[in-house]
């Protein structure tokens, strides 16, 4: 029944308008625990829904999976209020007024429910309209959009909270989940071509933040390419041109199912995998065409442009690992996250922060390795010390610089909660209270003080 109904969704009537395009500098801000929900950036209201605090996340209700779980019966309406109320019109406003120009959206499987084991995962349904209605909203405001695979099946990450289920039993990397994640990547591709809500989707993020040895990611470096690959079968089913991939096939247009499966059967590029993920997509579409309210009236658009698609650079890992650079086709981006505050990068005063930042050799590194352009999807005024309005002036300052040498920066995060549980951490992880304190300028691409980094900066520094 779903295939038959998908094979009725014309793709003349779902091709709507230009696609969202990569601004020339990116100036950003993370959406966080937004659609994936992160109890340390709001813990009153993570215990006012009925989860728990603890010093380590595993031991308590301190992730999505395990609330859910306690509390089957209210977790739907729990979770709709927190999506309705955590990423507001209200903020959408103050962000474009901030001058802010994209956003990070960290998003976990389950918010294409079709993918959920009802029997064995426990997450809260609904997410799918949150996430485009939120869209919508960034696009009529003129911003721009990441869609950031944060949170993938199985766990990708142990023992925490960003990835939806806190445990130490990571299953992401087999065979299994790879496939669901490309199922996900494949609906969403679809979706920010399709859906008008969505054409502020500019890229598609692979996963966030793997496990950094990666000897204990089997199987990473193929799943890489198979995303790249399933992004592009989409847009050559769609009649969208990507640079780098030719084929001489027609693709029929007359309706979503014939023309996937002529794309993905078109060219001795897409394996096997790549096909399956591809299809396994078809009726998860058909259903969300109908939950949407996709408008079946307009005329087919040529105006769409490829989605970028992105990943962590290769040295987020070590002990070998694959390189991202070797999976592209058409436009790509790769990213860093840099924070200060887990210790490590500088000795934990001004001076050394300053100094280390100034110089932050990270850029012509990934730079020589192939992984450009490059953003920063992650950061924050986070410290080590006890930091002063003064200081964290010129470290908003230091690291909007260095970052801004590269294709720009998305920090961590756009609100944060204000109460005596967070402990005062707003200060330097809002970046709407930052700008409403002063410690970033109005106009991001500006500076309080341009030569930040003039006192510090080695003869050798990029």
């Amino acid at each position: 029944m779903q295939l038959s109904i998908a094979s009725t969704i014309l793709l003349a009537s779902f091709l709507r308008g230009a696609t969202a395009a990569i601004p020339d500098k990116v100036y950003g801000v993370n959406l966080g625990s937004w659609l994936v929900l992160e109890p340390w950036m709001l813990p009153a209201e993570w215990t006012a829904m009925g989860g728990e605090i603890c010093d380590t996340c595993s031991d308590c209700i301190m992730s999505e999976f395990p609330l859910v779980q306690a509390h089957p019966d209210t977790a739907d309406e729990l979770f709709q209020k927190h999506w309705s109320t955590w990423m507001t019109q209200e903020h959408v406003d103050g962000l474009a007024d901030a001058g802010i120009n994209t956003v990070r959206i960290p998003l976990g499987y389950w918010i294409v429910e079709q993918l959920v084991d009802r029997q064995t995962e426990f997450y809260a349904r609904g997410g799918i309209k949150q996430l485009q209605r939120g869209l919508r909203q960034l696009r009529d405001a003129g911003i721009g959009a990441i869609l950031d695979h944060h949170a993938p099946p199985g766990v990708h990450s142990p023992n925490q909270m960003f990835t939806g289920h806190c445990t130490y039993d990571v299953q992401f990397y087999t065979e299994y989940n790879y496939h669901r994640a490309l199922v996900w990547t494949a609906v969403m591709a679809a979706l920010s071509h399709l859906d008008p809500a969505f054409s502020s989707v500019f890229a598609i993020e692979a996963i966030n933040e793997p496990v950094t040895d990666a000897n204990q990611t089997p199987g990473y470096g193929e799943f890489q390419k198979n995303f790249v690959k399933v992004i592009r079968a989409v847009e050559l089913a769609l009649g969208i041109p990507v640079q780098g991939l030719s084929t001489n096939v027609q693709i029929p247009t007359a309706n979503l199912a014939a023309a996937l499966g002529t794309a993905v059967n078109s060219s001795d590029l897409f394996n096997n995998e790549v096909k399956s993920a591809v299809l396994d997509s078809v009726p998860i579409l058909a259903e969300l065409a109908f939950e949407l309210s996709f408008p079946q009236t307009l005329g087919h658009s040529n105006q769409r442009q490829p989605l970028v698609t992105n990943f962590m650079d290769v040295t987020s890992q070590y002990n070998n690992p694959p390189n991202p650079a070797n999976a592209k086709i058409g436009p790509q981006v790769y990213d860093d996250h840099v924070y200060y505050n887990f210790g490590g990068a500088a000795d934990p005063n001004p001076e050394a922060y300053l100094a280390s930042m100034c110089n932050l050799p990270r850029l012509p590194h990934d730079v020589t390795l192939g992984d450009s352009p490059i953003w920063f999807g992650e950061w924050a005024l986070s410290t080590e010390f006890n930091a002063t309005d003064e200081f964290l002036n010129k470290w908003a300052d230091a690291q909007k610089y260095t970052y801004g040498k590269s294709k720009g920066w998305i920090f961590w995060n756009f609100r944060f909660e204000d109460s005596p549980q967070a402990g005062g951490q707003i200060r330097q992880w809002s970046y709407l209270e930052g700008v409403k304190r002063g410690y970033f300028t109005k106009d991001p691409s500006k500076y309080h003080n341009p030569d930040i980094c003039a006192p510090y900066v080695s003869a050798t520094a990029l």
